[in-house]
């Protein structure tokens, strides 16, 4: 199952073979044996995989950084072990741990039980929820987003953008974490619709799952044809299948009809790119409300090396620092502007914005 290497020790007397492990069930063999025990850091993806354009790829960002500054190597310093199904969790993490990573990652929500059961097998490796909370271990540490606020400003960066004043929510699985982005997006849109003194309307459909890019794009089809002009999507991997669907719309339309989407997690813009029906080359991603994934586990993994790991602890991150944010895009300046006005109103506590 593996490819297995020599490396001579002592003068050629000793020989240490180690085995490139298959990470997950992604048919993608990968080092996965941690040389600097201190240094060394492991992510655990959900079902999406690292190139999910979303979520597990904006913390895989965070892990380059980090192998970069300390001159680390990917399979030896840091790796990520991707999981096909929930049935991958457990044993990736275990994976991880017999490999010799020091600091385990696990991305998502889904993750929750896998990490907590693999901390208590593991007291003295440090351990890391992102998106829940584990409480009563010292060795983990708990991270979440004020999602409800950046997805706020996507809200009020919709309701300046669009023209037929209907838009659209698109989630993944139904959870309090997407529900969050869902609540803070239609109050974004409720209040901005108020202070322009129209009314602008919300339709919200779940995919069920973070995978099936084929059903998000049928509910974006959908939303497109009932004159929803702006869609929303915090979907994961499945969240694709809007872009695909306003890509495809886009094509038959002159640039200034084009129909817009709102990116999540990551600068989704390079998705929008796409060529009018004039032939001119445009861009349909109206903006993103961003996670600082990559911030966070190049953060948490400097901090471990420091001795100063912060176990037992619960880290939000908001727009106060930019934990959340939104990017410009293609926002004109009226909707940039008021989008900026309302972050400072939030960080301020003038606004307050819902979780779900």
């Amino acid at each position: 199952m593996g490819k297995k290497f020599t490396k001579l020790l002592s003068l050629g007397a000793l020989a240490a073979s180690f085995t490139l492990m298959v990470s997950g069930c992604s048919g993608k063999k990968q080092n996965s044996t941690a040389q600097s025990k201190k240094d060394s850091i492991a992510l655990i993806t959900d079902s999406n995989g690292i190139n999910d354009q979303s979520f597990n790829q904006a913390a895989w960002e965070g892990f380059k950084a980090y192998g970069k500054e300390h001159n680390l190597q990917k399979g030896s310093g840091y790796q990520y072990f991707q999981s096909n199904s929930a049935t991958d969790y457990t044993p990736n993490f275990n994976q991880a741990a017999k490999s010799g990573y020091k600091t385990i990652f696990g991305i998502g929500y889904l993750l929750k039980d896998s990490v907590s059961a693999a901390a208590k097998k593991n007291p003295k490796k440090n351990f890391v929820i992102v998106d829940d909370v584990i409480t009563g271990q010292k060795n983990v540490a708990s991270v979440t987003f004020m999602s409800n606020q950046s997805s706020y400003l996507g809200g009020v960066a919709a309701a300046y953008s669009t023209k037929t004043n209907k838009v659209g929510f698109i989630g993944g699985a139904k959870s309090a974490i997407i529900g969050s982005f869902e609540s803070g997006f239609k109050q974004g849109v409720e209040d901005a619709a108020k202070a322009m003194h129209k009314k602008i309307t919300v339709s919200s459909q779940y995919v069920g799952n973070f995978t099936s890019t084929d059903k998000a794009k049928s509910m974006a089809q959908s939303m497109y044809a009932d004159k929803c002009d702006v869609i929303f999507q915090a979907a994961g991997s499945a969240g694709n299948g809007v872009f695909q669907e306003a890509k495809a719309h886009n094509q038959t339309r002159l640039a200034d009809q084009k129909v817009w989407v709102v990116g999540v997690d990551v600068d989704q813009q390079n998705m929008g790119e796409y060529k009018a029906k004039d032939g001119k080359k445009a861009n349909f991603t109206l903006t993103s409300v961003l996670k600082g994934l990559n911030v966070v586990t190049k953060s948490l993994a400097d901090d471990a090396v420091k001795g100063k790991f912060p176990g037992g602890k619960h880290l939000v991150y908001s727009l106060k620092g930019n934990g959340v944010s939104v990017t410009k895009g293609n926002l004109s300046p009226k909707a940039w502007a008021a989008v900026q006005k309302a972050r400072t109103e939030i960080i301020a506590g003038k606004i307050k914005v819902a979780q779900n």
